[in-house]
């Protein structure tokens, strides 16, 4: 393994962990409109973070439950082969 894709390991909280890269979007990148196929879910999420995508959805003027289901994409397309 070359030094640049070693792992940085770190100490933290709780012990020797590796840091990873933050791959996570930020809500500006969340509000798009893209129309791939749809289905219809019940799904039950933490009052805590429904709050903070319609208070960003709020911020930015995009419907809150286009940017959780954009934020579930990305993550879907990133780990779909890994």
């Amino acid at each position: 393994m070359s030094k640049e894709t070693e792992p940085k390991i770190v100490e933290g909280t709780f012990g020797r962990m590796q840091e990873v890269e933050d791959f996570l979007p930020s809500p500006e990148e969340l509000v798009f409109s893209d129309a791939p196929e749809m289905v219809k879910v019940t799904l039950m999420l933490h009052k805590e973070t429904v709050d903070f995508f319609k208070g960003e959805a709020e911020r930015l003027d995009a419907p809150y439950q286009m940017m959780i289901r954009n934020l579930l994409s990305e993550y879907a397309r990133r780990y779909h082969h890994a």
